[in-house]
């Protein structure tokens, strides 16, 4: 058992051995390429060590091809845009598989905690519309014209 009562100054800042828990940033995993690899990096670098726990590198993983894929498809519409001829129909092919890949990457950051989801807002319950009395605005003989 340890000394009764309140530590002192020096006992709360000497770190004994062994008390520095080193953790490493998670590694990326075989089965991305190199430029997803480079994703995966640049996204565990941006936060702390300990801020992806194993659960999440699959996750992870999905988010880091998404953002390589947005980025190819997002090539493509450029060269499509400054290119000689212009087909409508796959310009149209290639802005869905944009759209596509925006909603993966947005539930993903959602998930992983990079962005906040705003399904959740307050909405006024129904019936409080514009020109609806509250119960409290009844005049206590029911009318509500206020005469």
């Amino acid at each position: 058992m340890g000394a009764r009562g309140p530590q002192s100054k020096s006992a709360l800042t000497v770190i004994g051995v062994g008390g520095i828990e080193v953790v490493e940033r998670p590694k990326p995993p075989a089965e991305l390429t190199d430029e997803q690899s480079k994703e995966w990096l640049s996204v565990v670098n941006a936060h702390a060590a300990d801020r992806f726990p194993r659960g999440q590198h699959p996750m992870l993983a999905a988010h880091c091809r998404h953002v390589v894929a947005q980025r190819r498809i997002a090539a493509l519409i450029a060269d499509h845009e400054s290119g000689e001829t212009f087909d409508h129909d796959y310009y149209d092919q290639l802005l869905k598989m944009q759209e596509r890949e925006s909603r993966c990457l947005a539930s993903l950051a959602v998930r992983l905690g990079f962005a906040y989801s705003t399904a959740y807002e307050k909405r006024p319950p129904k019936g409080n519309g514009a020109g609806v009395k509250r119960p409290w605005e009844i005049e206590a003989d029911g009318r509500t014209d206020g005469a």
